[in-house]
Order: C-alpha cells, then sequence, then structure tokens
C-alpha cells in the first residue's frame, strides 16, 4: 500500500507501507532531497539483507517524527529509520513493527489503513489511486500484460489485447 506522510515540513509521497518488512528505510535519495546532513544520522555498521539475498550497506539511521493523515485527523510518531541507498521507486518503507506501533489495520481491498488516534477516534489513510497508477508504471515500465497507463494515470488496453479476467461468482 503506497501513501504519503509529513516528516518535518516535507509531505513524503511514494510511501510503501510494507506488511512483509521488518525494518523502515528512509532511502538516501529522500534524506537528501529533505536537505538533512549526515551529521544528524546515528552510525550503523551493519549491512541489510534483502529478499533476493543481496547485501546493502547502511549509511546510518536516523529518528524522525512523522505524521499520519491530514487537516486535525492526524497522529505522529517517532519512527527509527535505517538510511540505505538503494535504487526505488519508494521514498521510505515503513515495515510491520511499525504498523503495530501504530495499531493500525491494513486493508488491500479497500485500499485504507486505519488506525487509533491519541483520543481513540479511528482514522484513515487512503491509498491516492492515481499516485499508485503512475508509481505502477514507473515500477514496470509503462507496460504490464498488455495493459498500458495513460499520461493521466488511466489505464487503458493496448490494441490487440483482451481484458484480464476478473473474479467469478464462485471465487
Amino acid at each position: 500500500m503506497v501513501i504519503a506522510v509529513d516528516i518535518d515540513r516535507f509531505t513524503i509521497r511514494k510511501t510503501l507501507v510494507d506488511q512483509g518488512s521488518s525494518v523502515n528505510f528512509l532511502y538516501w535519495k529522500t534524506f537528501k532531497a529533505m536537505r538533512m546532513t549526515e551529521t544528524e544520522m546515528m552510525s550503523y555498521d551493519d549491512h541489510v539483507v534483502g529478499f533476493s539475498g543481496e547485501r546493502v550497506s547502511a549509511k546510518g539511521y536516523i529518528e524522525l517524527y512523522t505524521t499520519f493523515g491530514e487537516g486535525k485527523n492526524t497522529r505522529t510518531i517517532k519512527i527509527r529509520y535505517l538510511v540505505i541507498d538503494a535504487n526505488t521507486s519508494y521514498n521510505i518503507l515503513l515495515s510491520r513493527p511499525f504498523i503495530n506501533r501504530l495499531m493500525a489495520i491494513v486493508s488491500t481491498p479497500h485500499l485504507a489503513m486505519k488506525f487509533p488516534s491519541r483520543t481513540g477516534d479511528i482514522l484513515t489513510v487512503q491509498v491516492n489511486q492515481k499516485e499508485a497508477r503512475v508509481l505502477r508504471r514507473e515500477l514496470l515500465g509503462g507496460a504490464y500484460k498488455g495493459r498500458h497507463l495513460s499520461p493521466q494515470g488511466e489505464e487503458v488496453l493496448l490494441k490487440g489485447t483482451l481484458p484480464q479476467e476478473g473474479p467469478t461468482e464462485e471465487d
């Protein structure tokens, strides 16, 4: 699930909520775009092993107050991010321990994440579907399974291909 969060004076789009990851990542390009300096990081002299076994060295870690939601319906928590230099379309990756700490429920079918506010109200963060489609186009190079995204982010059928079948009543 891809959302936007606020950190300091920045709105960070392309934030991936990854229920399979055990570490929060702030990618180096995002760290630099936020005009932070390496002196703000604490040292971390280890590496991270990715899904396919690749090893990535960490530049350090940093704790940042991160805000979820919009307007008056927000919640801010301090998150420790491991800063790594990796080639990715995302700006931040939020992990399973973060989801648990926020006491969030992630619903992929509803494209939403719900969590309690400090006062007990239930807050909802929705996926920006148009932004998610554009990101999918970036990740997959524009074409995938006979489909393509228009510049407006709308999915269009390429000539000579059939639409993908949806679920049947038996499913």
